[in-house]
Formats: C-alpha cells, sequence, structure tokens
C-alpha cells in the first residue's frame, strides 16, 4: 500500500505562497527597469545628477536667448559741478583793450569774450613757461636742478626776479623755448618775440588759459616737477599777489596758482597788465591794456574786476 504524502510538508508549496512570491518578484523586476538607464519604465520625474535639465524643464526658466533678456538700466553718470564762471559778454568801464578766456580741464572746452584770440606781450607772466621748460628739459636727461638752482626758480616764481629769469632763458635756448611752448602746449594764436626777448613773447587770452592747462597737467614742467611748480605758483607774493584770485573768497585763494605780468611799454605809451591762474578744474588768461599815465595799479584791479564780473553767484 503506498504512502500518501502530507500536503504541509517541506517539500510543497501552497498556492498562495507561490503567488505572493510572483508578485513580489514582478515588483522587483519592475522597480530594476524604472531604474536601468535607457529602459522604457525610466523614471523622467526627477532630473538626475550631473544631467542638465531637459527641454520641458527650461521651459520653466529664464529665457535662454540673451537677446529677449531685459537691458540692465544704466546709472547715469553724475553731473559735473558747473565752473564758477559764466560766458557772458562785458561791458565793464575799462579804459583802453581787455580780453579773458576760461579754459574747463574736465573738458578742454574753452569760452571767453569774442577777442580772446588777440595778443599782448606777457611781460612776466611767461616766465611760469621758462621754469616748467627748464624743469622738464633737466629731468629728460636724468639731471636733478640743484638746490641753487631750485631756489633761483622759487625767486622767478613768487617774486619774478628778472635776473634769474634771464639766466634760465638763456639756458633753454630764449626764442627755442617759445617754440617749444607753442607747439607742446598746442597754442593757435601766440608768437616769438621779434627780439627774440620773453618779455615781449606776444600771448592771447585764449593761449594764456591753455599754457596754464599745461601747465597743470604736466605737460609743460613732467611728471616730476609739475606739483613742485604748481605749489610755487599757489605761494606767488608781494606784488605779484593781485588779479584773478583776489576775486574768489580768502579759503580759496591759497588753492589757485597764479603767475601775472605787468609792465610800462613806453615804445608804445601803453601799461600792459596780464593775469594766470589755475584752479581745481579750469585755467584762465586776462589781459589789459590801457594808456601808460594810469600806472600799474589800475591794470591789476581791472584783471580782479573782470574776473569778478564773470563769476556766478554765490549760493
Amino acid at each position: 500500500m503506498a504512502r500518501q504524502r502530507r500536503a504541509d510538508g517541506p517539500g510543497d508549496a501552497s498556492p498562495v505562497r507561490l503567488i505572493a512570491i510572483a508578485v513580489v518578484l514582478i515588483c522587483l523586476v519592475l522597480v530594476s527597469l524604472r531604474l536601468l538607464p535607457g529602459s522604457p519604465f525610466e523614471a523622467t520625474a526627477a532630473a538626475k545628477w550631473g544631467v542638465p535639465a531637459g527641454p520641458a524643464e527650461r521651459a520653466t526658466e529664464a529665457p535662454s536667448d540673451r537677446s529677449s533678456r531685459p537691458s540692465p538700466t544704466p546709472t547715469p553718470s553724475p553731473t559735473p559741478e558747473p565752473l564758477p564762471f559764466e560766458a557772458k559778454d562785458l561791458d565793464l568801464d575799462i579804459d583802453g583793450w581787455y580780453s579773458w578766456s576760461v579754459l574747463d580741464r574736465r573738458s578742454g572746452e574753452i569760452i571767453g569774450s569774442d577777442n580772446m584770440d588777440e595778443t599782448s606781450t606777457t611781460a612776466s607772466l611767461i616766465k611760469a613757461w621758462i621754469v616748467a621748460d627748464y624743469l622738464r628739459r633737466a629731468d629728460d636727461a636724468g639731471q636733478r636742478p640743484s638746490d641753487a638752482k631750485l631756489a633761483d626758480a622759487t625767486k622767478i616764481i613768487r617774486d619774478s626776479d628778472n635776473t634769474r629769469a634771464e639766466q634760465f632763458y638763456n639756458t633753454v635756448g630764449r626764442s627755442a623755448s617759445i617754440k617749444r611752448l607753442i607747439s607742446l602746449c598746442e597754442l593757435t594764436d601766440s608768437k616769438v618775440a621779434p627780439d627774440g626777448g620773453w618779455s615781449r613773447t606776444a600771448l592771447s587770452p585764449r593761449d594764456t588759459a591753455r599754457m596754464g592747462a599745461c601747465i597743470a597737467d604736466g605737460r609743460a614742467a613732467g611728471p616730476k616737477w609739475t606739483k613742485w611748480l604748481v605749489d610755487e605758483m599757489r605761494l606767488v607774493r608781494g606784488g605779484g599777489d593781485f588779479g584773478i584770485r583776489k576775486a574768489f573768497p580768502a579759503a580759496e585763494r591759497k588753492t589757485i596758482a597764479i603767475k601775472n605780468g605787468w609792465i610800462d611799454r613806453t615804445r608804445e605809451q601803453e601799461m600792459h597788465i596780464n593775469c594766470l591762474a589755475i584752479g581745481d578744474t579750469w585755467t584762465m588768461g586776462v589781459m589789459v591794456r590801457y594808456p601808460i599815465g594810469k600806472g600799474y595799479e589800475y591794470g591789476m584791479k581791472n584783471c580782479q574786476k573782470i574776473t569778478e564780473a564773470l563769476l556766478r553767484p554765490a549760493t
């Protein structure tokens, strides 16, 4: 008689148990297929590490076309402070001829009287250039002026010493120095004196303002000596301290560099008075000529009077 096999023995499996195992296996296979790259069941809802977002995801971000992006609004440049002078026609009670010009050092723009291109003899005003030319040429030659020469230069600028100015003028080649001035500082109206002397150099108020800019920006004296020269021009004293900067409040005067010229021309029976000033943002030239009998102070005061008439009202 054959033995009966037990239905729940270890070698047998119930139908329910087999179905459960099959379901588990199917789930594992499906999960594996979703994780397998390239599989039709691969998950696409989330971006994968190291893989750029797909087109559908990029569509929700900022446009990729740079031309369609809004341009940033440029920051406007601050409006520069106006010069302390106003361009205007002057009708002053002054005998003789007078002319003026102002140069904006920031833009190079020049304003002035209708006759700002007319010339007059410079007298001592030209000494600022003679010293500048001497200092630049010495530095170009790799030389440093001696302390004695610098002391002489100080006397020429601060005290308008004629004897030392003539010595420096001879050193820089006399009229050749004025030709360098006209070329280097881009003057358009000025001329070398017929006799070659420094005092009769013909300069216009417009070219005087240009020469001031040439000194201020370093072309005249060179990078090594420009600050030294401008500082000396701020220290002009005695009889040479008149004119343009006297029109400014006392607190501002010490910041303005000047060099003036004054001479009686007996041949022409005229007084020639000239003023050069260098401010932080501007340079200015004023020239007057009038009958010799009126004396020096008449012209000195009129340089100041012309400047005062051009200054903007205090705010």
